[in-house]
């Protein structure tokens, strides 16, 4: 009895599975790489930036716990603290101590970091309808978001 057998219905990918595998993959690289250099070029901002910015606009007060923004944007907290020094550099950012819990730190988004959100939002999401809405019908959109739904859930379940 071979390994895979006794691990029961686990089996590879059928080519046709794999293909369209292959094809989801490549195609979200290609509009991210394509959407990432855009926004770069138009506003002078990372994807990385984008994203925090994104997330300080939509929060209260437009602040977030250190903790609380890497679960917003999904990444490590070394990662987020090593981004923040570089936007806290540019002024797009600040850090503020927390009254209640010294070991964390609130997260600030500045009225420049909000000037640099808002002027990027505006080709950024021109590109996203020209690189990705227009591509598709209203089906197709639909379809869309039933689909990476169903891969979040999945991804959710399996943590």
């Amino acid at each position: 009895m071979t390994h895979s057998t006794r691990q029961g219905r686990r089996r590879s990918p059928t080519p046709d599975e794999l293909r369209a595998w292959r094809g989801y993959i490549e195609t979200a690289r290609a509009l991210d790489a394509r959407l990432t250099s855009r926004l770069q070029k138009e506003s002078g901002l990372s994807t990385g930036d984008y994203t925090v910015l994104l997330a300080l606009s939509e929060a209260d007060g437009r602040r977030l716990r250190s903790s609380e923004l890497a679960d917003a944007v999904g990444w490590e907290r070394s990662r987020l603290s090593h981004h923040l020094r570089r936007m806290e550099d540019r002024g797009l950012v600040r850090r503020e101590e927390c009254a209640v819990d010294y070991r964390g730190a609130w997260v600030v988004l500045t009225d420049d970091g909000a000037h640099a959100f808002r002027s990027a939002s505006v080709p950024h999401l021109r590109a996203v309808r020209e690189l990705f809405v227009e591509a598709l019908d209203p089906d197709q959109l639909d379809q869309v978001a039933a689909l990476t739904a169903a891969l979040r859930d999945r991804l959710d379940a399996s943590r």
